[in-house]
């Protein structure tokens, strides 16, 4: 007979610690003593024998990762059975990831426990209730690293400088003003054009005017779909994008020096577009040469440009170019030895190709730098203290309070402060932030980044809808009139986010509540209400008479005139074009103050997304914040229908708190196709006993929104039966806001009250401004955040401030001495 001793020990227990035992006389016994009795040799559950598991390795790593989230998760072993010990259960978890990242370590890597999806496995109620006896915390810090920008990040950072974005306009809000993001087009890409602020003419329709301005995609991409994406790791740079780049530095280098000359024609820059019609004669749609420049110089006027526009070479101009496209791309002055060596790189390469060429070749190295295209946070010089910790200081500390909010260079006052050695302690990163915070001119595009990371609200545009699908939900189906539609949705949910966010009051709140909306023409037909079989026929009829009646009324008028005018040759009929009226659609009446959202520079000519909208009120009783706008429900759909799951899963993680287990690679999740059924009805096979299990946790969080079909609209009929919009809170961790609800709008008003949202709300804030997930450690943080947070009437700013104070953003620790998962 085997003793099987306890795994706790009356030793204090720090989470994240290495556990520095093996699987024989450790695990096998947490094994035996908590999950053998379900998952033995005979008739396992869920088919999951872990009878003979043995020691984590690359083989067995697949079902040591599920044992691993489930018994985090605290799903295993399952509520009706003996539960392990709070720290039995904790020293378990970090057993397993410790062994998983040693064995994967040469073989891909372990880093689920690593990914933001996975934040929620660490317990809420540990977060942020008492911690039992036992458990000893340190105090936190995050790991020293480099940020790679993001996408957007970089492509506005090179939009810097060939653009010359508008100053800020209190009279006019909401335009597009220098240091916010540069916004996708209208068909969501993400580019950089060049010179489109000087296009007065162009031949050629929209498609023509598209391939003909010059532009660059951003190059650098993320390996997420989306959700949290401000991580360090979750972008690479490889080297077919380290050429591109090169190829893209030498572009811009060129617009700096030359402007439109470099990529027109000298006839193309005119005033007077009449005085070159010899010039643009033919099919020029398409081509460079279709577009017209005006003499006019708005780029930013640059050393490069200094440099390049006479003959010749001098140190002095020369340096200056390097220097000042050094600190534009890495937004720091470069040291002596840095300045130096480009100076060398550049000098060499005008040596062998030329000045114009070589300078070129030369000057586009900086875009390569690693500065240029990653933020350090290294703590080479600092000294650790008693933890092992080091302190962000000067240009590192500056640059990371930067970073928090906003993607363009720090400005003079920031500047001045690292240059001045103010940039040292807790005070003077709260005094610069609360100093950006405040000041409406300083643009903080990181913040509406949150919230697209946080909502996922951005992603309707990209979502391919079948036709026939489309056509039947009431959307307008013609050409990529829907597409555009939601990407002018984005925009405006944006807005809406900036409007929420100037008040600063209950931010969570009034974004799940809500009854504003930033509303294009289109947003009539997205608020909407699907009608009935009987509405439709109604309409249809009406349509008819009134043809019918409008036809009567031109033959009575042109008999009239034919007796009014004897032997007069009659005019030809007026033909009026038919209007196009949707039947299938009773169309929001939205009306309020003219509003304007941050919108791309014209890109596509008439494709262009404009900047008006209105602030509308929603219809009463139909839509109640964020998760009822277009925006989100369409983002959270698929190409034929809602998604009940995916919406669910959504206000689980990021509601509730709730952690969902990966769908094992056995599992055919698919529903039935049976096109006679609701949606609700095909989902009946996820209530089998296998499934339920982790569906219980979304479907019931899910299903109220089929009140709205896959577009967005509201209806109250699905395939000509009521729609049931009934759900359930289950399980949550708060046993005040368990129970049914009868509609999404019951479900959102109650989890709008929870204090429980408002705590997964600052977790999730938590992980995109520290770029990690939180540990137990990071406990007493979230609670100052959260606190902060309450105590301030639901202040963003007041929440952001904790957060960049604390000492998971101020402090770094050095690998060697991290703990396991504190990165």
């Amino acid at each position: 007979m085997i003793l099987l001793l306890p795994v706790a020990t009356s030793q204090a227990y720090t989470p994240g610690r290495a556990v520095n035992k093996d699987y024989a006389s450790f695990a096998e016994s947490f094994l035996t003593n908590h999950c053998v009795d379900c998952h033995g040799e005979i008739d396992p559950e869920g088919n999951l024998s872990l009878e003979d598991l043995g020691p984590v390795d690359e083989i067995n790593a697949s079902t040591w990762t599920s044992v691993w989230a489930q018994v985090t998760l605290k799903e295993m072993p399952p509520k009706d059975m003996t539960q392990p010990e709070v720290i039995e259960r904790l020293q378990f978890s970090d057993w397993i990831v410790g062994e998983l990242s040693r064995v994967m370590q040469d073989k891909g890597g372990f880093r689920d426990h690593l990914d933001p999806n996975k934040g929620n496995f660490v317990d809420h109620e540990l977060l942020f209730g008492p911690l039992p006896d036992g458990i000893k915390l340190q105090p936190t810090s995050s790991p020293a690293r480099i940020w790679r920008v993001t996408p957007q990040e970089h492509i506005t950072r090179l939009n810097e400088l060939i653009n010359t974005e508008p100053e800020f306009d209190p009279e006019k809000p909401g335009l597009r003003t220098h240091g916010d993001v540069v916004p996708t087009n209208h068909g969501g890409e993400l580019k950089l054009y060049f010179g489109t602020d000087r296009i007065i003419k162009c031949q050629g329709g929209t498609v023509a005017y598209a391939t003909a301005v010059k532009s660059v995609p951003a190059v650098l991409s993320s390996a997420r779909n989306h959700g949290l994406e401000n991580y360090p790791d979750f972008y690479t740079v490889n080297s077919a994008e380290a050429t591109q780049i090169m190829a893209i530095a030498g572009d811009i280098i060129r617009y700096m020096a030359e402007g439109p000359l470099s990529i027109a024609h000298p006839y193309q820059i005119t005033d007077a577009p009449a005085s070159i019609a010899d010039k643009m004669k033919g099919d020029l749609r398409g081509l460079p040469t279709s577009i017209v420049y005006s003499t006019k110089v708005v780029r930013p006027l640059t050393p490069v440009y200094e440099l390049m526009k006479e003959d010749g070479v001098t140190d002095e101009r020369l340096r200056a170019a390097v220097d000042y496209l050094f600190e534009a791309l890495t937004f720091r002055p470069p040291s002596e030895t840095e300045s130096d060596a480009y100076l060398e790189i550049v000098n060499q390469t005008i040596e062998k190709l030329g000045k114009k060429e070589g300078a070129v070749l030369g000057l586009s190295s900086i875009f390569l730098d690693r500065d240029a295209l990653f933020r350090p946070e290294l703590i080479e010089n600092g000294k650790p203290d008693e933890h092992g910790r080091v302190m962000l200081q000067d240009w590192e500390l500056g640059m990371a309070v930067n970073h928090a909010l906003r993607y363009i260079r720090p400005d003079a006052p920031l500047r001045d402060a690292i240059a001045a050695g103010r940039m040292r302690t807790r005070a003077d990163v709260k005094r610069e932030v609360e100093r950006m915070l405040a000041d409406d001119t300083i643009r903080k595009p990181r913040m509406v980044r949150f919230f697209r990371d946080y909502f996922d609200y951005d992603l309707g545009g990209y979502i391919c809808k079948d036709t026939k699908a489309l056509t039947q939900t009431g959307a307008n189906n013609r050409g990529q009139a829907h597409y555009n539609a939601m990407f002018d949705a984005t925009a405006s949910t944006d807005r809406l986010i900036e409007l929420i966010l100037d008040e600063d009051k209950d931010v969570l709140k009034q974004l799940l509540t809500t009854d504003k909306v930033v509303a294009t023409k289109a947003d009539n037909l997205y608020f909407g209400r699907k009608r009935t079989r009987e509405e439709i026929a109604a309409s249809v009829a009406a349509e008819k008479q009134a043809m019918a009646e409008a036809a009567q009324k031109a033959a009575a008028e042109f008999e009239a005139w034919k007796q009014a005018n004897p032997g007069k040759k009659p005019p030809p009929p007026n033909k009026q074009k038919r209007p196009i009226v949707n039947h299938l659609v009773t169309q929001a009446d939205l009306a309020g103050p003219p509003i304007y959202a941050r919108v791309s520079r014209r890109s596509f000519g008439k494709g262009s997304m404009k900047p008006e909208r209105i602030l509308a009120t929603v219809p009463a009783g139909q839509r109640l914040g964020i998760l009822t706008h277009p925006s989100w429900l369409v983002s959270h759909s698929d190409a034929m229908d809602n998604h009940a799951i995916r919406r669910g899963h959504w206000i689980q993680e990021r509601l509730l708190g709730g952690g969902i287990p990966d769908v094992p690679i056995t599992v055919d999740a698919m529903l039935p196709d049976e096109p006679k059924n609701t949606l609700r009805e095909r989902m009946r096979v996820t209530r089998e006993e296998y499934c339920w299990t982790c569906h219980k946790k979304m479907d019931p969080l899910g299903l109220p929104f089929e009140m709205y079909n896959h577009a967005g609209l509201y209806r109250e009929l699905e395939l000509d039966k009521p729609v049931d919009t009934s759900g359930e809170i289950i399980d949550s961790g708060d046993p005040t806001l368990d129970g049914k609800v009868g509609s999404a709008i019951e479900l959102i008003q109650k989890l709008a009250e929870s204090e429980r949202a408002e705590q997964v709300f600052v977790r999730h804030a938590f992980r995109f401004w520290m770029g990690r997930n939180e540990t137990l450690h990071d406990a007493p943080i979230l609670q100052e955040a959260h606190r902060a947070y309450k105590e301030s009437g639901g202040s963003m700013k007041a929440l952001l401030v904790s957060l960049l104070t604390s000492d998971a953003f101020l402090y770094r620790t050095r690998s060697d001495s991290a703990l396991v998962d504190s990165n």
